[in-house]
């Protein structure tokens, strides 16, 4: 019987799966306490673990009654090594956008957003 194993490009094309290695990169974290910052069922929960841990991306460390998990950065460097390559592609049209904003007008809309050129997140500059 075959069975195939997921790329480190399948497991992590799934957002849920994504957000626990945001929350893994801060610190390990105990299958309860994923549960709760996902919003997920257990069950739900134990399922992305399997997966992210069967692609090599996350460890499991037993202790007492807990099973803490955290992330496993060599697989991740294997694929920012891959990426590199192609940073290029986007490295340049960022730029090109920097530049563009840095030359828009310094002004407000009718909307009252006062947006400075480059800040894309949209909160004005009183908020910060």
């Amino acid at each position: 019987m075959f069975i195939a194993v997921a790329t480190p490009f399948e497991v992590l094309a799934e957002p849920t799966r994504r957000r626990i290695l945001d929350l893994l990169r801060e610190r390990p974290r105990s299958v309860n306490e994923l549960t709760e910052q996902l919003g997920l069922t257990q069950p739900g929960t134990s399922k992305h673990l399997r997966v992210l841990r069967d692609a090599g991306l996350v460890r499991v460390r037993p202790d007492a009654q807990r099973r803490w998990y955290e992330l496993c950065p060599e697989p991740l460097a294997e694929l920012d090594a891959w990426l590199a390559p192609y940073r290029w592609m986007w490295a340049g049209r960022l730029d090109t956008l920097e530049q563009h904003l840095n030359t828009m007008p310094n002004g407000s809309d009718s909307s009252g957003d006062h947006t400075a050129p480059g800040q894309l997140d949209g909160t004005k500059s009183e908020d910060r």
